[in-house]
């Protein structure tokens, strides 16, 4: 059976308060002088201030009920000549809890009753006979035990909002912690997804072309397993960049990130792969924003990859790259007939959604779709601030 140590606590202290109050009562009242009058202490005097001690068990629970039960033996005690000050240990016990445990409202009714309790009993007892400076002494102290009491539930209140605080703190932490991991692992799978579909793109059409002419041209077909074995190289050589970063125990090998810079030769490498590429740069090229000039750059990949994957035989592209004062424009066309299969609203095409999502991280406008006369178009419009 589990013991109430809150209850317990209280009722040892209601048994202190009785005792403590029945050896005062056996002493003279301060508040009194000897000539008062006052009844001298008997078995009635001493059950009442018994009974006064009584409700402080229950201060926690229902203090000012408790508060209110207290004050009534006092008031006995005064109207039988016993005097005041006897039972006023108890009533300042229950007014502190009062004002410690209860609201506002509750605090001042509980210090209201217990200022009205002591005025009838100086105006109805002998307290009639005490100076005045006695019963102000008497305001000050009930007013200073009240005063404690609420300083000390401002104080677990302001405790109790800092914990709140803390903890309210530590969830937008985690939250914006797994918001950024979230992000993060987003990222690098975009970052994986370029990569791998792109080279692997290249590599499935290479060794298509490496089967075909394998009997015929021998020497063809190995210049196509090597441009294999090439593309295989650089793709595995770009994921151990990508997954050394996520690696805490290794050295990621840095390198500087793809670029307008690098297009002509993922043109090149396009070539290779059997897609005719013509690029075009229009405008003075300058120095771009690294995340713009990544993000051109997979644009690029990926409608080249798609155009690879999808235009058809005999399709050419175009790679267009026009410098403009405040703009970037990247466009890449091709005039095969394989449009649909790359429209991203039909559920496909995961490089292009990516894709979007790069560019309208910076504020960028994506087209992507078939032309009205045939192939389709992949293009981006990056806004530049001035000075980039």
């Amino acid at each position: 059976m589990r013991i109430d140590r809150t209850r317990l606590h209280d009722s040892v202290l209601a048994a202190v308060v009785a005792v403590v109050s029945v050896v005062l009562h056996t002493l003279d009242d301060p508040l009194i002088p000897a000539s008062g009058g006052l009844r001298p202490p008997d078995g009635v005097g001493v059950a009442l201030v018994a009974v006064a001690g009584v409700p402080v068990a229950f201060r926690r629970r229902r203090p000012l009920t408790a508060l209110c039960a207290a004050l009534v033996p006092g008031l006995l005690l005064t109207a039988t000549g016993y005097g005041a000050g006897v039972p006023g240990l108890a009533g300042l016990v229950l007014l502190y809890s009062v004002a410690s445990h209860r609201g506002l409202a509750m605090a001042l009714a509980g210090l209201l009753v217990s200022l009205s309790a002591y005025a009838m009993g100086a105006l109805a007892g002998p307290l009639r006979a005490a100076a005045w400076t006695d019963h102000v002494a008497v305001v000050i102290l009930v007013a200073a035990v009240w005063g404690a009491g609420r300083s000390l539930r401002l104080r677990r209140a302001y405790l109790e909002e800092l914990k709140d605080r803390a903890a309210r703190l530590e969830r937008a932490h985690a939250a914006d912690t797994r918001a950024a991991r979230a992000e993060e692992r987003s990222r690098i799978a975009r970052e994986l997804h370029d990569v791998v579909a792109h080279h692997v793109s290249v590599m499935v059409v290479q060794a298509a072309a490496a089967r075909r002419v394998l009997a015929a041209d021998p020497g063809l077909a190995g210049e196509a397993l090597s441009a294999i074995e090439h593309t295989g190289r650089t793709a595995m050589a770009e994921m151990r960049t990508i997954v050394g970063v996520l690696r805490a125990d290794a050295r990621a090998e840095l390198g500087p990130q793809p670029g307008v810079r690098d297009l002509p030769a993922l043109v090149e490498q396009m070539r290779e792969a059997g897609l005719p590429v013509r690029l075009l740069v229009e405008g003075e090229a300058r120095a771009l924003p690294a995340g713009v000039d990544l993000a051109a750059y997979r644009l690029v990949q990926e409608g080249l990859t798609n155009s690879l994957r999808h235009a058809g035989a005999g399709a050419r592209a175009v790679v267009t790259v026009r410098h403009e004062p405040r703009e970037l424009d990247v466009r890449v066309v091709d005039d095969g007939t394989g449009g649909t299969a790359k429209d991203p609203s039909s559920g496909q095409g995961h490089g292009l959604v990516g894709i979007r999502e790069r560019v309208a991280l910076y504020g960028g406008i994506l087209n992507i779709g078939p032309l009205p006369g045939g192939g389709f178009e992949v293009r981006a419009r990056f806004p530049l601030k001035d000075g980039q």
